[in-house]
């Protein structure tokens, strides 16, 4: 095998949404065959055919595509070491398995169900050292074993010695074969677990590095005796750090959205996310949070992930996504915006904004959102047909509805006289009403706010006034006052 080119695969199984710690392993993937001008693969494990959702592969796809992880083989993209789908490749597991049985490396096990149910009852009752297969096929010969009927093929762990790798995370790795039980490697069913069909594919597609969550270190023993046994060369394994919630326990629902999906739903850029996730487990020098995918491919270097638990933390996020937002200019804001809301289309919304508007309430709301999923709360008022609020709340502290309905006819008055409708000419204007009717400029506003918006905190009024239009302000001051009647 040649390890001198850079081969890595990221190989997700089609049993639902792709969860951000896998995500996270194919962006550290990812960045280390761009660094390396090398090959990123897709190969998609599904051999655990029970646990198949419909539709999942291209959830994986679109997640992928969303975060600008293009793929060099596999999903599509067809090379000389595919097929990539696993079920598509098993006359090369059952060919290997019958190699390992032929040289006595493994064995056909006709053990029951109920047989290993009760076995592991008895093992669990006794607090037994090793919880697992007791060997009971071990001693059947070959020819003994080609009986018909149901069967597995288990690998003969060795009884004695040591199981060692060298981790590009976590360092030198031993275990005491001792330990481990003759794992399954090839199904009844006819389809290989786990084990065999990884170590099988890494070997015939070339992979270079393995990337995978610190919960397959246990399997370590079992895969480096089957590369042992294959005499295969293995690639280099780096087991990266769990990703735990704030609280240090098991990321979940109820610390938020797990699928990478929803993230796009709720809002989040691909850029901060893409950065966020890179910084889940690694960092550039300890002190650096905004990084550019371009640096991050220029500068990643594998030996600067952590072998710590990562913390997923949901505000640091969300600082990063509005630093993202306040970054770019609001054309581009706007544009984002646009294919956002023709996704996911806010249901407050009484009609599609045009791009003209998409243009103006973008300028609105770049100072003030993190997420894109907050701009349709704070300027649905400029999309709904009736703007909803009590009276009582156009009447600001220290007025009534009488003086309220005074201020609302000279407000009238004065945006039907502004020459040029712009926010810094309804300013000046509003704000020299305010001075010749003896009102705080803060309890006009206020007035003004809740009538045009049915909010008590929206985005900068004179602004907000200028995308509205003065035909628009005036109907809006008209329904105000008659609310106050």
């Amino acid at each position: 095998m040649d390890f001198s080119k850079i081969r890595v695969r990221y190989a997700p199984s089609p049993t639902g949404e792709p969860h951000v710690g896998n995500i996270r392993t194919a962006i550290f993937d990812w960045l280390i065959a761009r660094n390396s001008s090398g090959q990123f693969i897709v190969r998609v494990e599904d051999t655990d055919q029970a646990r198949k959702v419909e539709g999942a592969i291209d959830l994986q796809k679109a997640s992928l595509k969303w975060l600008g992880l293009d793929w060099d083989e596999g999903l599509g993209l067809e090379g000389k070491y595919g097929p990539y789908i696993q079920s598509e490749r098993l006359t090369l597991y059952t060919d290997v398995a019958e190699r390992l049985l032929q040289s006595g490396k493994a064995y056909k096990c006709f053990c029951n169900a109920q047989r290993l149910s009760k076995l592991r009852e008895k093992q669990l009752d006794s607090k037994a050292a090793i919880v697992g297969y007791d060997g009971h096929c071990r001693s059947l010969k070959l020819d003994e074993s080609d009986i018909s009927g149901s069967f597995v093929v288990r690998f003969k762990m060795p009884d004695a010695g040591l199981s060692e790798l060298d981790d590009l995370v976590r360092g030198h790795l031993e275990f005491d074969n001792s330990l481990s039980d003759d794992f399954i490697i090839l199904k009844s069913d006819g389809y290989p677990t786990y084990h065999l069909a990884s170590v099988v594919d890494d070997h015939y597609m070339d992979i270079s590095h393995v990337l995978r969550g610190e919960e397959w270190v246990s399997s370590v023993p079992r895969h480096v005796q089957l590369y042992l046994a294959l005499e295969w060369e293995m690639p280099l394994f780096a087991h990266l750090p769990t990703i735990l919630a704030p609280d240090k326990s098991k990321l979940s629902k109820r610390h938020g959205a797990t699928s990478i999906l929803e993230y796009k739903k709720a809002g989040y850029l691909p850029e901060a996310m893409f950065n966020f996730l890179s910084l889940l487990g690694w960092s550039l020098d300890g002190d650096t949070e905004i990084i550019s995918k371009e640096d991050l491919v220029s500068k990643f270097d594998p030996s600067r992930i952590s072998s710590a638990s990562a913390i997923f933390d949901i505000e640091k996020l969300n600082w990063m996504n509005g630093h993202y937002i306040r970054s770019m200019n609001s054309l581009e804001l706007s544009q984002i915006l646009r294919s956002y809301w023709k996704e996911f289309p806010p249901e407050i919304f009484d009609r599609t904004p045009s791009s003209n508007e998409v243009d103006e309430v973008s300028k609105l709301v770049q100072e003030r959102i993190k997420v894109l999923s907050e701009a349709s709360g704070l300027v649905a008022f400029v999309f709904k047909n009736e703007i909803t609020y009590e009276p009582n709340e156009l009447i600001q502290k220290n007025m009534d509805a009488e003086s309220t309905t005074r201020i609302l006819d000279r407000v009238n008055e004065s945006v039907s006289k502004i020459e040029t409708f712009c926010s810094r000419a309804i300013e000046v204007e509003l704000r020299a009403l305010a001075d010749s009717i003896d009102v705080k400029v803060g309890t006009l506003l206020g007035t003004i706010r809740v009538a045009t918006s049915g909010q008590k905190v929206s985005p900068p009024l004179f602004d907000s006034l200028e995308v509205l239009g003065r035909n628009r302000v005036l109907e809006l001051l008209h329904v105000a006052k008659s609310k106050l009647a």
